[in-house]
């Protein structure tokens, strides 16, 4: 008895061996480096451009984002950014353009389902945690900085 399920450990552990894909590190932080610096370089080529029709920094700073939710957001319904993304990693999904993705995507996914029940319930499935705590965070660090302030530290 106690053999018999040895082995079968044995063998799982073999079959886990055989399906678990084997990733190079070092290829996929240069892929995610390389495109996360591909994207980073054309924002700011758009916010050069901006600020060289004549818009202020602020507002170019807008347009830049905009702009690049917007090219984000049409690759992922074209289904194009995701396969960026697979090959790309980290790159394509930390910057603005990933966030704009992760709202995105779901929609897309569970439009079949209705608007209510399909995009309303599932569109922040993804980033709602991001959008969560980020304004947990904020509103704590607001918070202490205030105290901070009231007591005289800051």
């Amino acid at each position: 008895m106690e053999e018999n399920k040895k082995q079968q450990q044995e063998q799982y552990e073999q079959y886990v061996k055989e399906k678990t894909p084997v990733h190079n590190v070092y290829a996929n932080m240069a892929k995610a480096f390389v495109s996360g610096g591909i994207i980073c370089v054309i924002g700011q080529a758009l916010l050069n451009y901006c600020q060289g029709i004549g818009l202020d920094k602020e507002i170019s700073a807008s347009w830049t984002s905009l702009l690049l939710v917007l090219a984000s957001v049409v690759l992922t319904g074209f289904g194009i950014y995701p396969k960026l993304a697979k090959w790309c990693g980290a790159g394509t999904l930390v910057p603005i353009t990933g966030f704009a993705n992760s709202v995105a995507a779901p929609a897309i996914e569970y439009k079949k389902e209705g608007q209510v029940f399909g995009i309303g319930c599932k569109i922040f499935t993804i980033a709602g945690p991001v959008i969560l705590y980020g304004i947990l965070v904020s509103w704590v660090l607001g918070l202490v900085y205030y105290l901070l302030m009231k007591v005289g530290i800051m």
